[in-house]
């Protein structure tokens, strides 16, 4: 008794192809623009806040050096508690992200200005 599966279901094949079209392509490149906007944002505000980042020039993900020698889950600890910002530990991308954190521009460009404003307000 093996399961069957018979492919995507039409409407899904559908869209997949609507990507291809003109306004398929035009659309993801609106919404690579928005996401990259908001990554270049994350990257610039975090530098002058003088904090160690790198990326957000070719993906939408912002790397940061966890500050005062703090591991990935420290920094990751202390954001969620006193910042009300979440990303993800570096640890978890192997041993070489450990004291790095990695930051998203998939939000909206609204949450993303309030995340780098407090960011840049941390004392440690």
């Amino acid at each position: 008794h093996g399961t069957k599966y018979n492919g995507a279901p039409y409407i899904v094949q559908r869209a997949g192809e609507a990507v291809y079209s003109a306004a398929g392509k035009a659309q993801l490149k609106k919404q690579v623009a928005y996401y990259m906007n908001n990554a270049h944002y994350i990257l610039n505000g975090l530098k002058e806040a003088g904090f160690t980042v790198s990326g957000g020039v070719n993906a939408p993900y912002i790397w940061l050096k966890a500050p005062n020698g703090m591991t990935s889950w420290e920094f990751f600890d202390y954001l969620l508690e006193n910042v009300n910002v979440v990303g993800t530990p570096g640890s978890g991308f192997g041993p070489s992200g450990e004291h790095y954190f990695r930051l998203t521009a998939f939000g909206s460009y609204e949450n993303t200005v309030e995340a780098v404003d407090r960011l840049k307000k941390i004392q440690l």
